[in-house]
This record gives structure tokens, sequence and C-alpha cells, in this order.
């Protein structure tokens, strides 16, 4: 299992934390941002693949931000898969 810290741009939270064991994406956690939304998140994607969650949320726009807290957490998980 692998633990990664990804700095989001352009959204409300500040810090991403996840896991990915496998391929597997585990223990998301958010600080900062619209925290009903980041949990809901979270809870979602735990236990589903990288490019999965990646091809779900890759382009969500958050009021016209061009980026969004799961545009952020699938641009972060695009970096980890480059570090596995």
């Amino acid at each position: 299992m692998s633990t990664f810290t990804y700095t989001p741009r352009g959204v409300c939270s500040i810090k991403l934390d996840f896991e990915i064991d496998g391929d597997i994406v585990k223990n998301v956690r958010f600080t900062g941002g619209c925290n009903g939304n980041t949990q809901g998140i979270s809870k979602l994607v735990e236990g589903m693949r990288v490019d999965d969650v990646i091809a779900r949320l890759k382009g969500v726009n958050c009021n016209g931000r061009g980026t969004s807290c799961p545009d952020q957490l699938a641009t972060a998980l695009e970096l980890a898969k480059k570090e596995l």
C-alpha cells in the first residue's frame, strides 16, 4: 500500500491524502472544502479502481473554476499512478 499527499489547486480544499493498494483507492481524506461533499466523494470512491475514479471525476467543474475537488482528486490519482 502506498500513501500520497496532494495540494489541490483552484479549490477550497487545501490538502488531499489517500492510499492506493494495488490499483484500489483507499482512505481518501480532504482537508478543507465543502465538508459534506468531500466526505461523500471519499466514501463513493473507496474501493474503486484508480482508473475508474479518474474516468468518472476528471473534468468536473465547480462554479466555472475549471476544476473542483473531484477533479483535483482525479489529478492527484494520475500523478500517483506515475509514482507507482
